[in-house]
């Protein structure tokens, strides 16, 4: 599958402040060059149902013809995600299509795709999705903080409901799954 971003990510709960304060004092001691890239919060929506070629279709004049195809490419899968995502101001689109046997909401391997659609607000992404069948199934924020360590970007969540959240991800250009499982 040559020709798309693929995200490797491991999620863990942390709970508490103290406990996310712990890790950050783990990363550094781990990497020094370590330190907060970024610091934001976002709205996030998720849907459920739909057609996604219908989506890949409603998307289509609003993005280019590079990441038209790629929604339809990625329509073919049998798990796929969908999101409209709002941060600093910036309405994306949001795609997630599970590898593997994965869940393509919460998978350790899935093709990605998180485009800005100019001109569209958050509202007008929720109607285009809504416009090929989609129904809400969620909607929540988060404060996030972006850090890197050792090539690896890890994300610091607070979320409503749970508190904190640790998520660790590698995005690659092509992997395998051997019949063990385990990514290559």
């Amino acid at each position: 599958m040559k020709g798309h971003a693929f995200e490797i990510e491991i999620k863990s709960l942390l709970g508490s402040q103290s406990a996310a304060d712990a890790l950050k004092a783990k990363l550094v001691a781990l990497d020094p060059s370590c330190k907060l890239k970024n610091s934001y919060t976002q709205l996030n929506h998720y849907f459920e149902g739909g057609d996604p070629n219908k989506l890949a279709d409603a998307f289509a004049p609003f993005v280019s013809k590079e990441v038209a195809e790629k929604m339809h490419t990625m329509a073919g899968g049998q798990k796929i995600s969908v999101r409209t995502r709002e941060m600093n101001g910036v309405a994306k689109i949001v795609l997630k299509a599970s590898v593997g046997s994965d869940s393509s909401a919460n998978g350790v391997a899935r093709m990605e795709l998180e485009e800005p659609v100019a001109g569209k607000t958050f509202a007008e992404l929720d109607a285009l999705v809504q416009s090929a069948g989609y129904t809400y199934q969620g909607k929540w924020w988060r404060t996030r903080e972006e850090y890197e360590a050792r090539g690896v970007s890890v994300c610091l969540d607070k979320r409503a409901g749970y508190g904190y959240l640790a998520e660790f991800e590698k995005v690659v250009d092509e992997f395998s799954i051997r019949y063990s499982g385990t990514l290559t």
